[in-house]
């Protein structure tokens, strides 16, 4: 297997059946979340259109390198298989978006929330909210997403420092699929 710079990360996920969901005709893109609470979660405004970029041009998947942006209400989240979080602060979700993150999560959609350091311990809060009997556990290197489409033996690489602690990939898991995948302390973005 290929070696693959730490930025392409994603494009391991971007592999698999979440692109099913997309239209025939259409092209695949990632919806990022803007939430409240103060966070801000328009931050790393080039990642998105990177990592698009770099998955049409490395893969079979016809990608749109422009990302859309949607609030856990719109009523256009559900064309979004593949949905992007992440921020420095503060995340809250009111009980609608709560409610409707978790039917998305159950119906197929995907949620990849990045910690790009300070969103730990209100992201956690939440999705406790979303799925209450739920914990997050982590995915160690051997699990098949670090060997799908590139081959990471180490699991999810560090790619910015901040304080010393180890990369964590962890995962919700709903009727045993990856349903959020959290990456704490490698921020990716």
């Amino acid at each position: 297997m290929r070696a693959v710079p730490a930025s392409a990360f994603l494009v391991l996920l971007l592999t698999g059946p979440v692109t099913a969901a997309q239209p025939a005709a259409g092209s695949f893109t990632i919806a990022r979340v803007h939430y409240d609470g103060g966070g801000d979660w328009y931050s790393d405004p080039s990642s998105l259109p990177n990592l698009l970029t770099f998955v049409g041009a490395n893969t079979r998947v016809l990608a749109d390198d422009t990302e859309a942006r949607v609030q856990l209400i719109d009523e256009e989240l559900f064309a979004h298989p593949f949905l992007y979080l992440t921020g420095h602060g503060n995340i809250t979700f009111n009980s609608r978006e709560v409610a409707r993150l978790r039917t998305y999560l159950e119906a197929g959609g995907f949620l990849h929330a990045d910690d790009n350091y300070g969103m730990d311990e209100s992201f956690r809060r939440e999705m406790n909210r979303v799925f209450p009997t739920r914990e997050f556990v982590e995915l160690p290197p051997d699990h098949e997403l670090f060997h799908i489409h590139y081959d990471l033996p180490d699991g999810l690489p560090k790619v910015h420092e901040h304080d010393g602690k180890r990369p964590q990939a962890l995962g919700l898991f709903h009727e045993e699929r990856l349903v959020v995948l959290y990456t704490y302390e490698a921020d990716l973005g």
